[in-house]
């Protein structure tokens, strides 16, 4: 493909540092990106203390910068040719700028205006001032990241907001797809707080099912029912590791097992039947025997010991600089030139692009200005629809677990048709994992993890090793407009499903796979989790306290919800670029690399200032922040203090000049709430630290923006779904409850494909729904 998904697209960044990445991705695709900033170049292009900040240059690769003020007339024009705008304006002050989508619509009938804001921009807290660490807070992820017996501690780099800025891609071309149906763009509005919220499923259905509040374990994962250690101390290092359930874990578990005999080490877990393997149920004193000799045996090895072995599904933490020379990122072409410094291509495989420099600053005020205002305006021809924005894509999900799933989520609750296809013999982990009390192990229907993760589509359930699978697959294949797999890579060439094989039959069609390390490399079929690209990319290495082991977030997955709304977003370019062109395409999406370009501003740094290290919760655009203590058991607040004159009003408001132990002991015995309404007053950006109980019975600002929707589920009955965190203007999101096991084999096997009652009969007697 020539150019990229997006090639012919304009798109006006205003979005600072909150907004970058979107932009920035949005490049990747082929878009003219162009970044707007003062005379004196955006602030964020320094740190707090004047040295220049390498995540700056990370996110603005490949973007042209013009020089303009926020009320020039000349951005308003770029901005009635711009096909995408990007801002992070708080919203009164967007509106008293004219920056608003509706200010902006009157002479841009189709612009689509992606808002990235702290808290959104509706809701009690929408001029509210927060970053990374107060959105963290308050989003319910820094509660359970971290150590026991400290303050909770925040995630590597820029976590939330460049999860967020996925969000805010995946709503803007939904938004862009949906305006060749009716001419018109809409708002798309982000909160960073929401998007934060979002990875606490697990949090928050134990909260509503069991009234249960997931703790913070250090190196250990808690997601429901079970504590279960993920990070290990080596000789030299530190490696993440844990023992999987069911078919998924079962031969990583065995080879474990061993590589610890044949080392000579105790291996109590020795004869376990790994398929069986549930890690939610095995009781918590077996599990200790078992991770003491685990411990034990990790300490003897090496990173490269255990880089070497594979098979066992550990990954090493990585430092960010050691990324740069991983063996499969190089045979995978990810790194490229960009000046003087060595940086990540793309976010996701859909064609590929060089690596441009980020703009001095003005570089491109001319030269843009000739060119966007010389361009023809195209005319407004508005066919006003309220119909979901990807209603008639028709999508057929072979996804399982939670990337592919939480990807066709996005697309299914936005409008598409999505066929979820299934088996009882290779269930889907979050059909088995038994996370709250009213789930039963064996019982495939009745795990709200699998139900939140699922809505709004349909369900077939089919055995693909029957030898007649093919009679109801191959008539579904030519109904997709869109195939998604997160399959091992390979497996779908062994079904006769690979791209190659399927664009034969269909060359408009669009492939999605999604998987650990992308579909080639050395790594391609290795086996891996959530965990493996949070190590292997340096986030891990850099979560957590400088004088402790390095943690994760004990409840709440970052890839595997980081990955989706970037292949949701590269779904919907590649669904435009066929509009345009006629062409389908193969998008391949690796979870390590996605979170390779959430740490790039780390591997920018290891090459201009050297090996960056755990800080704790200080950070270098940060001058003054931290979490300290509140009045409560185990209650904090955030408090973040960007610059000098933020630093002088915290100072005005405790009665002493700030510093970390100042802070501790002035806010002890306050009350979190009163105090972070006082510190936002202000000017302070601050927030609470938040558990999910506050997410879900007390946060003012989640409910007025409905974070949950209550749906009536058939099994567990009516509870909360969380809505996805972006919001677009005219044609919203809905949700319906997700199917339970092959509820829709009969629909879609007669209605759809045609079958005839007595050949589904006869399919149905050969046990083909199984």
């Amino acid at each position: 493909m020539s150019g990229g998904l997006l090639s012919g697209y304009r798109v006006l960044d205003l979005g600072g540092a909150l907004g970058a990445a979107c932009g920035r991705f949005l490049a990747t695709l082929g878009a003219d990106v162009v970044k707007v900033e003062p005379a004196g170049g955006d602030p964020a292009r320094t740190d707090a203390h004047g040295r220049p900040d390498p995540a700056w240059i990370a996110r603005n690769l490949g973007k042209r910068s013009v020089v303009l003020d926020l009320d020039s007339p000349d951005l308003k024009a770029l901005a009635a040719k711009a096909d995408i705008l990007i801002d992070a304006l708080p919203a009164a002050r967007r509106a008293a700028l004219g920056l608003d989508h509706a200010s902006l619509s009157q002479a841009n009938p189709g612009l689509i205006a992606v808002s990235i804001t702290p808290f959104g921009s509706t809701g009690p807290y929408a001029d509210w001032a927060g970053g990374e660490l107060v959105c963290s807070a308050l989003g319910g992820t820094l509660a359970v990241t971290g150590y026991p017996d400290r303050a909770p501690v925040k995630e590597a780099a820029d976590a939330c907001v460049f999860h967020a800025n996925g969000s805010a891609a995946a709503g803007a071309l939904f938004a862009l797809v949906e305006r060749a149906t009716s001419g018109l763009g809409q708002h798309v509005d982000v909160s960073v707080q929401e998007v934060a919220a979002s990875r606490n499923t697990n949090g928050v259905l134990a909260w509503q099912f069991d009234r249960k509040l997931l703790p913070r374990t250090g190196v250990q994962i808690a997601y429901g029912m079970a504590k279960i250690r993920c990070i290990w101390q080596l000789a030299d290092g530190y490696a993440f590791h844990s023992l999987a359930s069911g078919r998924a874990g079962a031969a990583p578990n065995a080879a474990l097992c061993a590589w610890m005999v044949e080392a000579g080490f105790d291996c109590p877990m020795a004869g376990v039947d790994w398929p069986t393997y549930n890690r939610s149920t095995i009781a918590p004193e077996t599990r200790a025997q078992w991770e003491a000799a685990m411990d034990i045996f990790f300490r003897t090895r090496t990173k490269a010991q255990v880089a070497a072995r594979r098979e066992i599904n550990a990954t090493v933490a990585n430092e960010p600089g050691d990324v740069l020379a991983d063996p499969h990122l190089l045979a995978r072409e990810l790194f490229a030139k960009a000046g003087d410094i060595v940086a990540p291509k793309a976010f996701i495989r859909a064609g590929d692009l060089a690596v441009v420099p980020a703009p001095e600053v003005g570089e491109h005020t001319a030269a843009v200005l000739a060119d966007w205002l010389a361009a023809p305006t195209a005319p407004a021809v508005a066919r006003p629809s309220s119909e979901p924005p990807l209603k008639g894509l028709k999508v057929l999900d072979f996804s399982w677990a939670l990337v592919g799933s939480v990807t066709t989520k996005n697309l299914a609750d936005h409008g598409a048709t999505v066929i979820k296809v299934e088996s009882s013999t290779r269930p889907c982990l979050s059909r088995i994992d038994v996370q709250v009390a009213a789930s039963r192990p064996g019982q495939f229907d009745d795990k709200p993890w699998f139900i939140h993760m699922n809505t709004s589509k349909q369900g077939l359930r089919i055995n693909m090793k029957h030898p007649r699978w093919r009679e109801v697959i191959d008539p579904l294949i030519a109904w997709a407009d869109v195939v998604v797999e997160n399959f091992s890579p390979g497996t779908m060439a062994s079904l006769g499903m690979d791209y190659e094989t399927l664009k034969a039959r269909r060359p408009d069609l669009i492939m999605l796979s999604g998987s650990i390390y992308g579909q080639t490399g050395p790594l391609a079929r290795t086996p891996g989790v959530d965990g493996t690209g949070a190590a292997l990319s340096g986030r891990l290495y850099m979560t957590g306290w400088p004088d402790r082991p390095p943690v994760t977030p004990s409840a709440v997955p970052y890839g595997d919800l980081l990955l989706p709304p970037y292949m949701a977003a590269a779904v919907a370019a590649a669904v435009d670029h066929r509009r345009r062109t006629g062409e389908g395409c193969h998008i391949d999406a690796s979870m390590y690399e996605i979170c390779v370009q959430q740490m790039a501003g780390a591997m920018l740094e290891a090459q201009i200032d050297g090996p960056p290290q755990r800080t704790g919760n200080a950070d270098r655009t940060v001058l003054l922040q931290g979490v300290y203590p509140t009045a409560g058991d185990d209650r904090w607040i955030a408090i973040s203090a960007a610059d000098e004159a933020a630093v002088a009003r915290l100072g005005g408001l405790m009665g002493a000049r700030p510093s970390d132990e100042a802070i501790a002991a002035w806010a002890a015995s306050q009350d979190g709430y009163d105090l972070m309404a006082r510190l936002q007053a202000a000017g302070v950006a601050a927030g609470v630290v938040q558990t999910c109980s506050d997410l879900v019975d007390r946060d003012p600002q989640l409910r007025t923006r409905a974070f949950l929707t209550r749906l009536d589920n058939p099994v567990l009955g009516a509870f909360e779904h969380q809505s996805l965190p972006y919001k677009l203007s005219r044609t919203p999101a809905v949700m319906t409850t997700a199917p339970g096991l092959g509820q829709h084999n009969e629909t879609i096997c007669r209605d759809l494909i045609g079958l005839s009652p007595e050949t589904y009969a006869e399919l149905a007697a050969a046990q083909l729904f199984e």
